[in-house]
């Protein structure tokens, strides 16, 4: 985990439909260039009245799922918090919350990287730093954080091994 300073700004992403809050299952994959993570969507129905429970997993179809590329992905972390542990991010007291999406602004991650990049003979501070943007993806159990020049969201309906199906084969398409 990095550090953060009084520069950090936490900014919440709306234009993405809410995750799962029960068992948004994400899964990640990636390579040296790009990150891409599936997750389920909230799929609760307005006559559900919240006594009983829907058990989801990699084979159930039928389910909303997000598939949200992250381009040109320098860096990405997987892990905790969860949401029961959640005040203990270091942006936690800055407005980022479980269950929801954010874009850090002047970034210490980035900031950090930026420095630790600074030794190439040809390192230039301005490139470096005017497309990198850091993101979080706050899960039931899980965060997800990256440094990337910004992500394509997907929507689909089906299992996760479609959802699987389409990063592996073309996410474009």
């Amino acid at each position: 985990m990095y550090e953060v300073d009084r520069k950090d700004k936490v900014i919440e992403l709306t234009n993405i439909p809410q995750s799962s809050v029960g068992a948004p299952l994400p899964i990640v994959i990636a390579d040296e260039q790009n990150v891409i993570i599936a997750f389920y969507l909230e799929n609760t129905t307005e006559s559900w009245d919240g006594t009983s429970i829907r058990v989801v997993g990699i084979n159930s179809d039928k389910e909303s799922i997000a598939i949200v590329k992250f381009e040109h992905c320098s860096s990405h972390m997987f892990g905790p918090p969860n949401d029961e542990a959640f005040s203990g991010h270091p942006l936690a007291s800055r407005g980022l919350k479980p269950y929801s999406y954010f874009e850090i602004q002047n970034s210490s991650w980035i900031r950090k990287s930026e420095k630790m990049n600074s030794v190439h003979p040809y390192h230039n501070k301005i490139k470096f730093m005017e497309n990198e943007k850091h993101y979080i993806f706050s899960f039931h159990d899980s965060t997800f954080e990256c440094i990337a020049h910004g992500y394509n969201l997907k929507v689909i309906d089906g299992s996760m091994k479609d959802a699987m199906e389409i990063i592996l084969g073309n996410f474009d398409d």
